[in-house]
């Protein structure tokens, strides 16, 4: 399953994602818009370039009208996505989320007020899960949140790199020696040419995030910004106070690199972290779990954690154990008492893996060092 979740090949089409683009478009001579997809444009004023267009096939997502163009690119054979009323997102966004974007207001209003915990109060609406609306809303937004990651991952400065997934549990605290671990990881993973994958919350997964956004700066900043975030251990009580010390660590280094946060409303009591430059959120953890793990082609780290992780790792296990062994990707587990005795994880692994491909390709290791290097060639 691609991000998107696509399942096989489909008809070639052009995404027109923002006016320059259509505007280049038109002004190159286009006479025929079959096969585009426009999404969550605003073409007032484009009136007469619309006109001219053989609009016949042509997907318009969310876009905004001059008077009565709207009635005609239909009767003129475009199908017409209307903006859908009283959702507090566009279910056709062309591009993922930014910490920026979840968080707005954040410096003068609580996170209760902020677009994320919107977002997540607006999915939890009792009935909200039998009404045709939020449904048809949720699953385009889904798509729409998967189509921009894939496209991402393959135009974007991330194209042809490695992605590596950091895995582990939202309760490691700011200031504890398994924050500051997984973020050595994170910086660890970007030092050695990776691109850092995280489910996008608080704890292991934020901090493997700080350490990828500092992952080309020195070790006397990692441990500034961890001093400085120490200040606000966890997202409870305040989940206000917990990310404004995330984005002042953000404003302190403001050139970070980019890395990736894959978080989902369903568990919304978790905010996503702030460090994550590119934010993939989506409505069904499902598809976020699948996408996940599909695109962390360079491997998983595995840190501790409880019944998440443990899911996760049996779920990357089951990939590996039925696929080719082309495509069977590294596991590494770090702590050896923590997997072999206080969820015992590994055992069971290593006898699934026994005799089959990915044998070889699983890691009981103790120390962050260990775990970047298990993944280097």
């Amino acid at each position: 399953m691609s991000p998107s979740g696509k399942l096989g090949p489909t008809p070639r089409s052009l995404e027109v994602q923002d006016l320059a683009s259509f505007d280049h478009l038109v002004a190159a001579g286009a006479v025929n818009a079959h096969g585009w997809h426009a999404q969550s444009l605003d073409l007032r004023g484009r009136s007469a370039a619309l006109t001219r267009l053989d609009v016949a096939g042509a997907m318009f997502l969310g876009c905004t009208f001059d008077d009565g163009m709207e009635a005609s690119l239909r009767r003129r054979g475009a199908l017409i996505f209307p903006r859908l009323q009283g959702v507090p997102f566009n279910p056709y966004r062309s591009a993922l989320y930014t910490p920026a974007e979840l968080y707005a207001g954040l410096a003068g209003a609580p996170y209760e007020d902020l677009p994320d915990a919107r977002i997540y109060h607006w999915s939890i609406q009792p009935g909200r899960e039998h009404r045709v609306d939020a449904t048809l809303a949720s699953s385009l937004h889904d798509h729409a949140i998967g189509d921009a990651l894939d496209e991402l991952l393959r135009t974007g400065p991330w194209s042809g790199k490695h992605i590596v997934g950091v895995m582990g549990g939202h309760a490691a605290q700011r200031g504890s020696r398994d924050y500051a671990g997984a973020a050595r990881l994170g910086k660890l993973l970007v030092r050695d040419g990776h691109i850092v994958a995280t489910g996008g919350g608080p704890g292991a997964m934020e901090a493997a995030n700080l350490g990828a956004y500092l992952g080309r700066a020195d070790d006397g900043g990692l441990d500034e910004a961890l001093g400085l975030l120490s200040a606000v251990p966890g997202f409870r009580p305040s989940v206000s106070a917990w990310a404004r010390a995330a984005a002042a660590v953000v404003e302190r280094f403001s050139d970070g690199t980019p890395s990736l946060g894959i978080p989902t409303w369903f568990y919304g009591h978790e905010p996503p972290n702030y460090f994550a430059t590119h934010i993939a959120k989506y409505f069904a953890n499902s598809i976020r779990e699948a996408v996940l793990l599909d695109l962390c082609q360079g491997g998983i780290i595995f840190l501790p954690g409880a019944a998440g992780t443990v899911q996760e790792i049996f779920q990357d296990a089951c990939e590996n154990y039925y696929g080719a062994r082309e495509k069977v990707t590294p596991m590494v587990l770090v702590g050896t008492r923590y997997w072999t005795q206080d969820y015992p994880a590994w055992p069971l692994l290593e006898q699934l893996a026994a005799g089959r491909a990915m044998e070889g390709r699983i890691f009981l290791v103790d120390t962050e060092e260990q775990a970047a290097a298990a993944l280097r060639p």
